[in-house]
């Protein structure tokens, strides 16, 4: 089952149900947090509370999808009134072989980098026993939800960044109910746009490096087959595709079980908060930045998996403005 959220001209927003060409409203509840929310208040599944609010209105996908309606796509998961209670995050170094780019973008000095060391670990400890706890994967914040973009729009090359370049994976995306449970919503095709030239000066500017805006969708996959996961990142200019790669995904292609990288996520209180929404990346197998490709302003990423619907596509904007000082005044 595939969810989408919508908005028209006039501001008004919709769920919808993805049936291959066609759009499905769904009524009621206008977005999924709404929804996730009642489902969690009736005691039901997610997806119990799609039949139950399905409606027979239909909109066409196609002209959606490209940009031809005055209907709208939106990311496929939002906090509606307060989207700073969205935290978006990830996880690196989660996948078999994944290391190779990271070693050779920090092995100047060191034969073993920290990052291949991590990798190891993950290797070694990563997948542990049911019941048990495995050792942590990297983590990184990348901002609250002010900073998720759907498909269609562009992904930003800030003033004061150095590059941006695609990172095709999945993520996980959680509501925490009023026990204090993460509830699994479902996954999502995901960019997790980043600053790896900022990142190759110094593996500690890996956490400046992630502080860019994001993009997932255009679709929620409720409950899906994450045993293993193909799929295709492919960049574009001036409407040719110049860069393709595929990508394996999923748990037999990952270091790291998905159950642990959930708990080391949510082992922390302050990520277990009644309410709170999180989008979090699962890692990236290939970068092109890794094979020198360097992205240009208007150059289109996609990436697309197998099973989660239509390809998410956005273009690069790099913003040529001056640096600004920000002046901090006191009070």
């Amino acid at each position: 089952m595939r969810l989408i959220q919508l908005i028209n001209s006039h501001g008004d927003r919709r769920v919808c149900l993805v049936e291959d060409n066609r759009l499905r409203l769904i009524g009621e509840h206008h977005s999924v947090y709404a929804l996730a929310q009642a489902a969690l208040e009736n005691e039901a599944s997610l997806s119990a509370m799609v039949n139950r609010h399905l409606t027979t209105d239909e909109l066409g996908y196609d002209a959606i999808y490209e940009g031809r309606s005055t209907w709208r796509i939106l990311p496929p998961i939002d906090h509606p009134d307060e989207p700073a209670r969205c935290m978006v995050s990830g996880t690196g170094l989660t996948h078999k072989g994944s290391a190779a780019d990271r070693q050779a973008m920090h092995a100047a000095d060191t034969a073993m980098t920290d990052s291949m060391r991590m990798f190891q670990w993950g290797m070694e400890g990563g997948r542990p026993a049911a019941g048990q706890v495995g050792v942590s994967p990297e983590w990184f914040y990348k901002g609250p939800g002010t900073i998720l973009r759907a498909h269609g729009e562009p992904l930003d090359v800030p003033a004061y960044g150095e590059d941006g370049g695609e990172e095709g994976e999945l993520a996980g995306v959680y509501l925490i109910d009023s026990a204090g449970r993460p509830r699994r919503l479902g996954m999502t095709t995901g960019n997790e746009f980043s600053d790896h030239r900022v990142e190759k000066q110094n593996y500690l500017y890996l956490a400046t490096s992630k502080l860019r805006t994001c993009a997932i969708g255009p679709e929620l996959v409720i409950n899906p087959d994450y045993t293993s996961v193909p799929g295709e990142v492919t960049l574009e200019r001036d409407g040719v595709p110049f860069w393709s790669k595929p990508i394996l995904t999923g748990d037999a292609a990952m270091s790291h079980s998905l159950e642990n990288m959930e708990h080391h996520h949510f082992k922390h209180d302050a990520h277990r908060r009644p309410g709170d929404l999180h989008i979090h990346f699962f890692g990236a197998a290939v970068l092109s930045f890794g094979e020198g490709i360097e992205l240009n302003h208007g150059d289109v990423m996609q990436v697309r998996f197998e099973g989660f619907g239509r390809a998410l596509r956005n273009p690069v904007r790099i913003i040529q403005s001056e640096k600004i000082l920000v002046d901090v005044s006191p009070l």
